[in-house]
């Protein structure tokens, strides 16, 4: 899909929905976001500067009226003379062709600047979603955690009342509790910060109350560098650079202007044509400075296009490195990794309560299973990342209708 160019909208106003997806959250984004509506205005203002550059010169319209009001013959209106004519300055130098070259380049690279403005946006969301996911998964296993520490606190002083473990041992399950509890109450924070961060982005001071998983991340066939909305962009500003330089030399050529005219004769009665021409001459302006400028801002814009192209190869390359390493640590973590730390805990479990294994083992499998579980929280945040940056960069995947 190319770029649309479509007239502003309004940004909307109201709640999230209570379950919020990705796809409706980032739905919302661009229906809330006045960035969005700001690059859609400057759309429609690049389209009406596209008309203007259309039109020709205007026609001039001179009546010029002489000898009249004088002494002697020319007394009164008795010598009167009147002449109506047409003036025309005509484009034979290209410059209405420069200018409409111009606007179309200015034109394409709105649209472009308008499906940037709305890719930076879905990346911020696909982000912040992300983000949000991780600290719901990550407050559900600190909420784990707290339950398994509190469990443990009872068993432990189960122990220590049957004199099978010494005092010091319930101390240090009531410490492990405590720990466990206050990245409980760290954990709550952060998950609310998350739902409420991406609520702002969003446009809202209300968070969602759930956010709902589905299938979030459409991974593109291929991303290819040239075709990236930041070299488009780049390459359609070099049409623009190339334009105004079209148009500085066009102001430097000559435009004539041409004239035709009937004279009025009042004390004869007679009439006559008249026609004129008129042509600048250049002795003093051939606007050879704007002319030089203009050849260095091609030449700036295609050195920026080439950086663009250099960046988007390694946004890309790091980008599609990132997602196969946590791809890998998250084949590692969900196959055997966090079965064994989860068989890990039950079979502490089980030797500490029959008394072959001490409270300090138990609590190092616990610790154990919540790092792996930390880990693959993480490994799946970075997955997502990943992917969002990809999706970023083929957010201009299939749009042959504007490549400049």
């Amino acid at each position: 899909m190319g770029p649309p160019s479509s007239a502003g909208q309004a940004v909307r106003a109201g709640p999230l929905p209570a379950r919020l997806s990705l796809a409706q959250a980032m739905e919302e984004a661009d229906a809330r976001s006045p960035r969005v509506v700001a690059a859609e205005a400057e759309v429609e203002a690049a389209r009406g500067r596209q008309r203007q550059a259309g039109y020709r010169f205007n026609p001039i319209l001179n009546v010029d009226v002489e000898n009249f009001a004088g002494t002697g013959p020319y007394s009164g209106l008795n010598g009167l003379e009147s002449t109506v004519s047409v003036n025309q300055r005509l484009d034979i130098g290209g410059r209405r062709r420069a200018r409409m070259t111009l606007a179309d380049a200015e034109f394409l690279a709105a649209q472009y600047r308008l499906e940037i403005v709305r890719a930076d946006l879905a990346l911020e969301v696909r982000n912040q979603f992300a983000t949000a996911l991780a600290a719901r998964d990550s407050l559900a296993l600190a909420r784990e955690n707290e339950a398994r520490a509190r469990e443990l606190v009872r068993v432990a002083q189960a122990m220590v009342d049957t004199g099978n473990e010494p005092p010091l041992r319930a101390f240090r399950a009531n410490a492990a509790l405590v720990q466990a509890t206050a990245e409980l109450r760290t954990a709550e924070a952060e998950e609310r910060t998350a739902r409420r961060s991406l609520a702002a982005l969003l446009g809202s001071s209300v968070a969602p109350a759930e956010l709902v998983e589905g299938d979030l991340w459409v991974m593109p066939a291929s991303v290819d560098s040239l075709a990236t909305l930041d070299v488009r962009l780049a390459e359609t500003d070099r049409l623009i650079a190339e334009a105004r330089l079209r148009g500085q030399r066009a102001d430097g050529r000559l435009d004539p202007s041409v004239g035709f005219g009937v004279r009025q004769l009042r004390d004869t009665g007679d009439r006559a044509l008249i026609a004129n021409v008129s042509v600048p001459l250049p002795i003093f302006d051939r606007n050879r400075g704007n002319i030089s400028a203009a050849k260095s801002d091609v030449a700036a814009a295609i050195a920026r296009r080439e950086n663009a192209v250099v960046n988007a190869e390694a946004e890309i390359a790091n980008a599609q490195a990132e997602l196969e390493a946590a791809e890998a640590r998250l084949a590692a973590l969900e196959g055997s990794g966090i079965e064994q730390a989860r068989e890990g805990v039950r079979l502490a479990e089980l030797s500490y309560r029959a008394g072959k294994s001490t409270l300090v083992e138990l609590i190092d499998a616990q610790q154990a299973y919540a790092a792996t579980q930390a880990e693959l929280i993480a490994a799946r945040q970075a997955r997502a990342e990943a992917r969002a940056i990809l999706s970023r960069q083929a957010a201009a995947e299939g749009d042959a209708d504007h490549q400049p």
